[in-house]
């Protein structure tokens, strides 16, 4: 599997998977200083720390992309385009905001959610298509139409969420995961992760109007 195209800086040709020593407990510490290092040399165009960067993080960033999009082929497209934007953005990287991995993983996660959205917004457009060159039942009429109300809903209050909430909601009902691992995604002890979802979750069900 080759997910760096040749236009990208510090091509390994590796695939993800193979190794993956952030996910180690024993120097776990100096692998994510070592991460933030190579994301400080990135910003400055060195392509060696791009490589380093990549093939240290590279195996779970697939892994998550595959979790959310559900297709491999599609997962190694998100994977290239988020590692392309790690590239462009590394400047932006705030060690005070989080890690290292976080930081890398956030746009992965942002990247393969955009594709299910675009997806989902391809598959719309088709049944919007086809309902209108076909006669529609009343009744399947107002049935579509609450459906894609309460689409509209939904997503409107993730969007009250703050982002660190919407994150880990989005990881633990969208993407499948489950708190422990939502915490290794996201580099946080796992009490942290469980509050995120937790406060996440009041917040939605509160924009939503739901009562217990």
């Amino acid at each position: 599997m080759r997910l760096v195209s040749d236009t990208m800086p510090g091509e390994t040709g590796a695939p993800p998977g193979a190794g993956d020593p952030v996910g180690s407990d024993a120097g776990a510490v100096d692998a994510g200083a070592r991460l933030a290092a190579c994301l400080r040399s990135c910003a400055r165009g060195d392509s060696d720390s791009f490589a380093a960067l990549y093939d240290a993080c590279s195996a779970r960033a697939y892994g998550l992309a595959v979790r959310v999009v559900r297709d491999r082929a599609q997962a190694e497209e998100v994977t290239q385009e988020a590692f392309l934007e790690v590239w462009r953005t590394a400047a932006r990287f705030d060690p005070e905001r989080g890690s290292a991995l976080s930081w890398v993983m956030t746009i992965v996660h942002r990247k393969a959610v955009d594709r299910v959205r675009s997806a989902e917004a391809a598959s719309r457009r088709d049944v919007t298509y086809h309902q209108r060159n076909q006669q529609v039942e009343h009744d399947t009429t107002a049935e579509a139409a609450h459906a894609s109300l309460e689409a509209h809903r939904v997503r409107g209050a993730l969007e009250a969420l703050t982002p660190v909430q919407r994150q880990a909601v989005e990881l633990a009902y969208l993407g499948g995961y489950t708190h422990t691992e939502v915490a290794g995604l996201l580099d946080l002890p796992l009490g942290t992760a469980k509050t995120r979802i937790r406060d996440g979750l009041i917040r939605l069900r509160d924009a939503l109007g739901v009562t217990r």
